[in-house]
């Protein structure tokens, strides 16, 4: 097999409005289906399945505990499935983390009275909302094929994500200390910040990370892959109710401002329509550069960055 062979495309689903509990049930069933395609390829072939202990996850990333040896980079022949949805009812999901819970600003009753639901999830991150008006991307792929470790993965997901805002005239760009895609923006308030709202606690919560000047975050990030597929992905605020975001301190990041298309382009934003096709081009556009199983003759410190070699729009 040639070394530089293209990535067969994944499959991209609409998932329109739907609760997050439903997606959530539509990724674990989608994950189950690539873990059982890679086991019966390799029994195919007679070769034992072997995990691999994923790179330590940072910032947005959580990797369930793997068995020993070195990661099968073998092809699994499932090309992935990409999961796109607007979360209907608005939810706000709380990681494990020990002080994730505390990032949840109003209280249970006042989360109810908004109609907005109330999660634990198993990805990377911390605290975010998801509702209408914003873009779920859940990518479901096999990141050995990808050749991608978990921190390539990540940065992969934010370089799609600047691309599509490029496509809308926006400049994203990232922020060397939080996971995610940011932009210049006027929204130099801090969502969460102002006590004088029903359900607020305690908005000092948080950690503070000394954020650049003028930026704002335009998309969330938290992942988890199990057994090297990626569940959960990202949020794209398109043109969803930011007062909303008052009610947590976003990702656990005090100080931060957060922004969304419509709130920077205004008359000129785009319907969320318009958003999802642009993100799935730019997905297939992305995916098509990574050489299929490249990685087994590089070693995994070099695999990240022969996986993010995408070409200038």
């Amino acid at each position: 097999m040639p070394a530089h062979q293209p990535i067969e495309a994944p499959e991209f689903v609409d998932l329109g409005q739907m609760s997050y509990d439903a997606a959530l049930a539509v990724q674990r069933a989608a994950l189950e289906e690539a873990i059982g395609v890679r086991e019966r390829g390799s029994a195919r072939e007679g070769r034992s399945l072997r995990a691999g202990r994923p790179s330590e996850p940072g910032e947005g990333a959580m990797a369930e505990e793997a068995t020993g040896g070195e990661v099968d980079r073998s092809a699994s022949g499932w090309p992935g499935r990409i999961l796109l949805v607007e979360h209907v009812p608005a939810v706000i999901t709380v990681t494990r983390r020990p002080e994730a819970a505390g990032h949840v600003l109003a209280t249970a009753a006042s989360l109810a009275a908004r109609g907005i639901e109330l999660r634990e999830t198993d990805r990377g991150g911390d605290v975010t909302y998801h509702g209408p008006g914003q873009l779920v991307v859940y990518p479901l792929l096999d990141l050995n094929r990808l050749g991608l470790r978990i921190h390539g993965y990540m940065r992969l997901l934010e370089e799609i994500v600047i691309r599509v805002l490029a496509r809308f005239d926006l400049q994203g760009v990232r922020d060397p200390a939080a996971t995610g895609v940011w932009v210049e923006s006027q929204r130099a308030e801090s969502h969460g910040a102002d006590r004088g709202w029903p359900g607020a606690e305690d908005a000092t919560a948080g950690r503070v990370t000394g954020p650049p000047q003028g930026l704002a975050k335009i998309c969330a990030m938290g992942v988890r892959v199990s057994r090297w597929v990626s569940m959960h992905g990202l949020a794209l605020n398109v043109a969803c109710d930011l007062d909303r975001y008052r009610l947590i301190v976003p990702c656990g990041l005090a100080g931060r401002a957060v922004t969304s298309m419509e709130a920077e382009l205004g008359a000129a934003a785009p319907a969320i329509a318009a958003v999802k096709a642009v993100m799935i081009e730019e997905f297939r556009a992305a995916l098509a550069t990574l050489p299929k199983r490249a990685a087994d003759s590089l070693p995994d410190r070099d695999a990240a960055k022969l996986s993010l070699r995408i070409p200038a729009p």
